[in-house]
């Protein structure tokens, strides 16, 4: 039996030398189970987890409601917070993303990483719960930003599939960066590239649809305003909720998505062997 930060681990197989060597199926679903139930307190302990992917995201929708609110309806003709909500969502699953990796560089110092390869646990099991966890996360953080948006006046016209259908967005984009950043976290392991990634998502946010309607903006920057994933997610948001175009945003951020997961998944498996056998 293994022990992981006093969680009691179920026995897997024999060591393997790579992710593609498999346990029995049973084994690795209760290791992942363990694992995730130990990120999952971990992240509850972590004052940080909750300060960027609670308070801050609250914080600023807020701001935008009862600062800048009536200014951006008056200049949009529309009720601002339809897009600011979408908005603020999507980078809530993101600043919680960014948080991960200051803790997925900690348990790499500190030798936890490479203590979990020593163990007979199936290699998957330690990414997949961090999928999980990512995955829960994302589930609560949108849904409190949701019932925020509610308080305000937020509301659904295109009934319960829609409403579920725009939950599922922020989570569906925020797993594709959780994976891009948990790549740059595995082979690039300094803090510092957390605080680069943050002009990038500052850029993201500020040029977008979140605030206005890509038309709105300049000639020269609508194409890049309009095909952005952030652009495309906001927009499929709204047409989810008050009414406008979902068919088209929607793929387009599913395509994203799907394009960042695939292009960080085999980077990931050889980043965190690296990160685990290197000392």
């Amino acid at each position: 039996m293994a022990v992981i930060d006093g969680v009691t681990a179920p026995p897997g197989n024999a060591l393997s030398d790579s992710l593609s060597q498999t346990n029995a199926l049973p084994d690795s679903l209760s290791q992942t189970v363990v694992l995730l139930r130990r990120l999952l307190v971990r992240s509850a302990r972590t004052p940080m987890t909750f300060v960027h992917s609670v308070l801050l995201p609250v914080a600023f929708l807020l701001t935008l409601h009862f600062v800048f609110g009536d200014s951006i309806s008056d200049v949009t003709g529309e009720n601002a917070l339809y897009r600011a909500v979408p908005l603020v969502a999507l980078l809530a699953a993101i600043l919680g993303s960014t948080t991960g990796m200051v803790g997925l560089n900690a348990e790499r110092f500190d030798g936890f990483l490479g203590r979990m390869w020593s163990l007979p646990i199936h290699r998957a099991a330690v990414l997949v719960s961090r999928l999980g966890a990512e995955t829960v996360r994302l589930v609560l953080t949108t849904l409190i930003i949701l019932g925020t948006g509610v308080i305000l006046g937020f509301r659904f016209d295109r009934g319960v599939g829609a409403a579920l259908l725009w939950v599922a967005i922020p989570v569906i984009f925020g797993v594709a960066f959780a994976a891009l950043a948990t790549t740059v976290a595995l082979f690039w392991p300094k803090t510092v590239l957390v605080e680069a990634m943050q002009p990038v998502i500052i850029l993201g946010a500020n040029f977008c649809t979140g605030f206005i309607p890509v038309d709105l903006y300049p000639d020269w920057v609508q194409p890049a305003v309009r095909n952005q994933p952030m652009s495309q997610a906001v927009d499929a948001m709204r047409g989810l909720s008050v009414g406008g175009p979902v068919q088209s945003p929607l793929i387009a951020i599913l395509a994203w998505s799907a394009a960042i997961f695939a292009v960080c998944l085999v980077p990931i498996v050889v980043g965190y062997r690296r990160a685990s056998t290197s000392r």
